[in-house]
Parts: C-alpha cells; sequence; structure tokens
C-alpha cells in the first residue's frame, strides 16, 4: 500500500472532529467546561491584550459590555503587564459583574514560596477571595513538570489554596511544544492531581505543525478534561500569512472540542468580531474543514506564522526568570 502524503495524513487526522454540543441564550451560545459542569461561554476574553488599551476606563467598558453581551469566561494572569491586567479586571468585575463570570488566572512561580505569593497577589489585583480558575503558567520547558511536582514545588502552593477556598479548579497552560504539555499530564498523573483544564495553541496553522490538536487534544477528550483553546490569531501573525480570515480562525477553533476560544480584545471593534464569530459559529463540514486546512497548510509547515512555537517572542518567563522563583 502506497504511504499517504502529508498532506492526505492532515486531512485524515482533522476529520474524526466532534463538535461539543452548545446552548443558546441570545446572541451567545455555551459550553460545558470539562468535567467540572461548569457552563463557559465559547469565546473568552484574553488578559494580556485588554492591559494595552491605552485607556483604562475605555479597558473597563470592554470588559463590561463583553459580559453584558453574554461573555462569561475572563482570562488574566500574574505577570501580565506588570499587574496592570489583573488590575483592570478587578475594577471592571466591581458592581456585580464578578458573578457574572468564570474567573481564570494564573501563576509562573514554580516553588511553593514563589507560587504562594503570587495566588495571594493576583486575588488582592482581582479584588476578590477566590477564584474560579487558576492554571500553572507558561509550562514550555521539559523541566517545568519535575519543578512544579518536586518537593516544595508549585503544586503543593496549588492545592493549598484549594483546600483553603481560594480557588476552585487547577490546570495549566503552554504553548511551545505539545510534548511538553503530555509531560505535564504525566507528572500530574503521578503525583495524583487531576487537571481541571488544559490551555494550548489551537488554530488552523497548528495543525499542520508540532500539532497540539493532533498530539494532546485527544488526550483531554477522552479523560473529559476542559480544553481552553488561545493563539487562534496568534495576535496578527497567523493573519499575516494572508491565507485566512479572523472569523475564520475563531470559527475553526470553536469547531474543535474547545470548551472556550480564548482571544485577545482590545478595542470595541475587536470585542464585536469576537462576540459576532461566537454568535454565528455553526458546526463544520467536513469538507468545510478540509478546504480550510488545504488552503493554510503551505503556510503553516514551517512554523513561521506560530511565532510563540518557534522563538521567545511570547516566553515572558524567558525574559524574566525570577519569576520562576
Amino acid at each position: 500500500m502506497a504511504r499517504a502524503t502529508a498532506q492526505e495524513s492532515d486531512m485524515e487526522m482533522a476529520s474524526p472532529i466532534v463538535t461539543p454540543a452548545t446552548t443558546r441564550v441570545g446572541d451567545m451560545q455555551y459550553r460545558v467546561l470539562g468535567s467540572t459542569g461548569e457552563r463557559v461561554s465559547i469565546v473568552g476574553l484574553g488578559g494580556s491584550h485588554i492591559g494595552k488599551v491605552k485607556d483604562e476606563q475605555m479597558a473597563i467598558r470592554i470588559m463590561r459590555t463583553a459580559v453584558d453581551r453574554g461573555l462569561t469566561f475572563m482570562d488574566n494572569c500574574w505577570d501580565y503587564n506588570d499587574g496592570q491586567s489583573e488590575l483592570r479586571m478587578g475594577k471592571a468585575l466591581r458592581d456585580g459583574y464578578r458573578d457574572r463570570v468564570f474567573l481564570m488566572t494564573k501563576i509562573d512561580g514554580r516553588t511553593r514560596e514563589a507560587a504562594a505569593a503570587q495566588i495571594d497577589e493576583s486575588l488582592r489585583r482581582l479584588q476578590t477571595d477566590r477564584v474560579d480558575l487558576m492554571q500553572f503558567h507558561e509550562v514550555i520547558r521539559l523541566e517545568d513538570p519535575d519543578r512544579i511536582f518536586a518537593s516544595g514545588g508549585a503544586v503543593e502552593a496549588m492545592v493549598a489554596a484549594q483546600k483553603a477556598g481560594k480557588i476552585r479548579y487547577i490546570g495549566f497552560t503552554g504553548h511551545k511544544d505539545p510534548y511538553v504539555h503530555l509531560r505535564m499530564l504525566g507528572a500530574a498523573a503521578t503525583y495524583g492531581l487531576r487537571m481541571d483544564t488544559v490551555q494550548m495553541p489551537l488554530n488552523v496553522m497548528d495543525a499542520h505543525f508540532r500539532s497540539f490538536q493532533h498530539e494532546v487534544l485527544p488526550v483531554l477528550v477522552k479523560d473529559q478534561i476542559g480544553v481552553l483553546g488561545m493563539k487562534s490569531i496568534g495576535s496578527h501573525f497567523i493573519l499575516d500569512s494572508k491565507v485566512v480570515k479572523p472569523v475564520e480562525c475563531l470559527h475553526y477553533a470553536m469547531n474543535l472540542p474547545t470548551s472556550t476560544v480564548i482571544t485577545g480584545i482590545d478595542s470595541m471593534e475587536i470585542l464585536e468580531q469576537a462576540l459576532n464569530a461566537a454568535r454565528d459559529f455553526a458546526p463544520m463540514s467536513d469538507e468545510q474543514v478540509r478546504a480550510l486546512l488545504e488552503r493554510t497548510r503551505q503556510a503553516a509547515l514551517s512554523g513561521k506564522y506560530e511565532r510563540f512555537k518557534v522563538s521567545n517572542l511570547f516566553d515572558g518567563t524567558a525574559e524574566h526568570p525570577e519569576w520562576l522563583g
């Protein structure tokens, strides 16, 4: 039998996608987050970009408008914009907005001491006594799982915070290599910790290059771990390829077994783009998926447009190793 071509293999691997069921309320659609039973909007607001909006009041307006329009998933991180992202989100979630969202943030610390300090600082900035989800951030190095789960490692602070009621669910994020994600899942299982969520790049380029979709996603679906898609547009880089439009990027990620697709929002225009994508999403046919992957394949093969995989451009902890502790 002749060996399948790389393109044929991509098509075969992409075709057995089962898009999760959604419930619609108004213009927003919602999915269940893994085995947690929580219901979250299929699009989430990214904390990094909201901290870059020049006018803080506009950033608050964007976040509150998003919630008023049905978006419930809020992403953030202890290190985003020197803490400004969390501070702004904390202000935006006053006046009853906190109880209307599923609030997630992340910490960089790899030691118990560093992680515990970052967890408490995040809570203070966000003006809350608990977050719905806390994730180990930037699990991008082969040694990160070893450090997190070592004696005196960050997992001890995370579990202690969960027992104290400061956090409800635990997960991790990373954007570099699917093998690191698999190592992290293996280390968690050995430790005896079940991850509630995993955040990773899922986009039209990832399907062809160092693919989280092909290597990690099936494991998460099998184990009913909540899938948080990120880098669907990859800042502007995936659009720089000139072969795909923003709505196609968002719809492709929503078509995967994602609970929510987190996207950077730094203006009312981009917020409208995200909300419209959530409103208009319908499961894609196999033919639609194949056509989109065929169109993006050549641009994707070198990783040129997934800069987060092939460079340190998105690696905050590479520039600031002291954040790891």
